[in-house]
Order: structure tokens, then C-alpha cells, then sequence
């Protein structure tokens, strides 16, 4: 795992300029970002070494987004973060998230750390900066065997097994499909689908009833390579977000 971590920071050392500022092939991480008052967005994805303290936390980190490895470009892969009062510590299980105290945490668990920093910042400077959320999955979450079909858009209508939505945008894959389509799409969930009321930062696990027509909403639905619209719409969702806030990336 350290051998992985070495060869991604050696290729992030010799990515473009271009490619770092955003391009065709980066654009989650291109201009849009620096609109964000606070910077752009530092992931770091590793083992916690130990019980957060007080006010740190030490990583062995393993894996990030770019702009966190280029940060660590000479670093050592074990690293230590300052947190404060408006960090949120999250404890995911069966994918639903508990907003939990950093003594929650174990030695071991697999993190994910996100600090919001301005472009460029030496890594000392985003060590410093308060994570908005330290997200603990336990142990290290295993690759999808099926891709992800990801739909923007605003709630329209809810069921007892399905809901409407007007679509706005999405991943490449769902958007893929949205060729020459209506906005107005249907999409199905069961008793299986987690449905997710974000207020700030925080989300909070909901039941269908309680979804809000006309609040921002997404859809999440994984389904076998070369699904029709059809299909996707039908295989019921895996996650719903009411509310959910843009994010700085694509979700996986």
C-alpha cells in the first residue's frame, strides 16, 4: 500500500499545471473550486494511527484526490491534522452516517479527512486548518462492481415506491443517458434505499414520507454497465439526498 502511495505521488509531482488548474479530464478539481470562499478541497484517505486527541488527529494516509497528494509530494505518509469545534466526526454504518465525538474513533479505521484550504497551500498550512468532516468507514471501502448513475435535480413528486424529479445534471454516466430525454424522469426505491436530509453539512437519516417536494434532491443508483434509462430508472436507488449540498467531486 505504501509502494501505491509513493508511485500516485510521484505521478501527481509530474501532472501539468493545466491539468492540476483543470481541464477535460479534471474539472472537479478546474476554477469552480476557487469560488469557494474557503479554498479548494484537500481529501485524505487513510489508517487512523490512533485515538484522536483532543485537538489532532494522526493519519497513515494512503490514497486522496490530487490536490492532497500533491500536497504530500516529499512528505512522509503519516501526517497529523488539527481539528476544532466545527469539525464533524462521522461514523458511517451500512451506509448511514452518525455525527459522533472524535473519542468515537478507533486506531485502525480506515478516514477520510477533508480540509478546505487555498490552492497551492504548503502542507503545513492545511495540517493547520480545521477539517470541515473527518468521515471513519472502519475499514477500507471495497471498489464497486457497478458503476454509479448520479441525477441532479428537484424533487417533484413522491410514492410509496418511486419519485419524480426534474433533472439539472448528474455524473457522465447519468448524463449519458439524459441525452434527448425529458427532465422529468421517475426513478424507483425500496425498503433497502437510504434516504438522507442534509442540513448543512450534517445529514440526517430520513423515511421517504419525509422528503420534501421541491427541495434540491439526489438520486444515486448503481446498475450493470450499459444500463438503458429505463433500466437504471427501475433498479430501485441506493441513496437519496434531500438537500444535498453540490459536491467538490464526482461521488462514488
Amino acid at each position: 500500500m505504501k509502494f501505491k502511495l509513493v508511485l500516485t505521488l510521484l505521478l501527481a509531482a509530474v501532472l501539468p499545471a493545466t491539468a492540476l488548474a483543470g481541464g477535460p479530464g479534471g474539472r472537479h478539481h478546474g476554477p469552480k473550486a476557487d469560488h469557494h470562499p474557503r479554498g479548494i478541497l484537500y481529501v485524505y484517505d487513510g489508517t487512523l494511527a490512533a485515538v484522536p486527541s483532543s485537538t489532532t488527529l494522526t493519519v497513515d494516509i494512503q490514497s486522496g484526490n490530487r490536490a492532497g497528494l500533491q500536497s504530500l509530494v516529499g512528505q512522509s505518509a503519516e501526517q497529523t491534522f488539527s481539528y476544532d469545534s466545527s469539525t464533524e466526526f462521522l461514523l458511517w454504518a451500512h451506509g448511514i452516517p452518525t455525527v459522533v465525538p472524535p473519542t468515537s474513533l478507533h486506531a485502525g479505521d480506515w478516514v477520510r479527512v477533508n480540509v478546505r484550504a487555498r490552492r497551492g497551500a504548503a502542507l503545513a498550512e492545511i495540517e493547520a486548518t480545521a477539517p470541515g468532516i473527518v468521515g471513519d468507514r472502519i475499514t477500507e471501502p471495497q471498489g464497486p462492481n457497478r458503476p454509479l448513475f448520479l441525477f441532479r435535480g428537484t424533487l417533484t413528486s413522491v410514492g410509496t415506491s418511486s419519485l419524480t424529479m426534474n433533472v439539472a445534471g448528474g455524473n457522465k454516466h447519468a448524463l449519458r443517458l439524459m441525452i434527448g430525454q425529458p427532465a422529468s424522469q421517475t426513478f424507483a426505491f425500496d425498503d433497502d434505499t437510504i434516504v438522507l436530509l442534509w442540513q448543512g453539512k450534517v445529514p440526517t437519516v430520513i423515511s421517504p414520507a419525509q422528503m420534501v417536494v421541491g427541495d434540491r434532491f439526489v438520486v444515486r443508483v448503481r446498475a450493470p454497465w450499459g444500463s438503458t434509462l429505463a433500466q437504471v430508472e427501475a433498479t430501485p436507488a441506493r441513496h437519496l439526498g434531500d438537500r444535498e449540498p453540490p459536491a467538490p467531486a464526482p461521488a462514488a
